[in-house]
């Protein structure tokens, strides 16, 4: 049982990382905020294995804020601010896709070398997926700067988040209940705040593009 509970987290882990690559890869909005569902409904998934293999009751609160939170709510309200802001338009990147995707290719390699001497320290049964869940963060964060418009910024640091979760998770079996309340709280709260920030530049510069606030930086 220990053998196929470590493989199903692994795989679970390596859905993770796709996703982290798909996300990374995606021009249309929607489907970027339909891939951050499934990234928090697999991270969900995950946590609860690992509550179940290890006896860690906390674990199972921390999967069902995690569902909740990450695969219904926060995707929800990203939808109905694309709605509400008449967002129809295809993410624009920086830089291309294909170099975005040897970068990110470049920074997976950097995570796993990187964890691996920490993986080596940790006795959890998930430390195997340290590597994965820093690589997570990375590329989550690389999504997150090389897009000009504010929501995919925003999908973007809510998947980093989502990384720093499962590395936690990977880590140490998780935070303390009462810290990841108060983040997924801050969380929350933070998304609501980046929605009137939207609208306020929308009515401002009637675009969501970021490159329009280095205006204000040259008046």
């Amino acid at each position: 049982m220990a053998t196929f509970t470590g493989q199903l987290i692994n795989f679970l882990a390596a859905l993770l990382l796709l996703i982290a690559f798909a996300m990374l890869s995606q021009r249309r909005i929607l489907s970027l905020i339909h891939l951050f569902a499934w990234q928090g409904f697999i991270l969900a998934l995950s946590t609860t294995v690992v509550a179940y293999s290890t006896h860690q009751p906390h674990l199972y609160y921390s999967a069902f804020l995690t569902l909740v939170l990450k695969a219904f709510l926060l995707p929800w309200i990203l939808h109905r601010l694309i709605i509400r802001l008449n967002i129809k338009w295809d993410v624009e990147t920086m830089i291309n896709v294909p170099t975005t995707m040897l970068v990110g290719i470049a920074l997976v390699i950097f995570a796993f070398n990187l964890a691996a001497p920490i993986s080596q320290l940790a006795d959890t049964i998930t430390r195997s997926t340290l590597g994965i869940a820093m690589a997570s963060v990375l590329l989550s964060f690389l999504m997150m700067i090389t897009r000009h418009k504010a929501v995919a910024q925003v999908v973007g640091f809510l998947a980093m988040e989502n990384g720093l979760f499962f590395a936690a998770t990977s880590a140490t079996y998780g935070m303390p209940m009462v810290v990841e309340l108060g983040i997924a709280l801050d969380v929350l709260v933070g998304t609501f705040i980046f929605g009137i920030f939207f609208f306020q530049i929308r009515e401002t510069f009637d675009s969501l593009d970021i490159k329009n606030l280095e205006k204000l930086k040259e008046d």
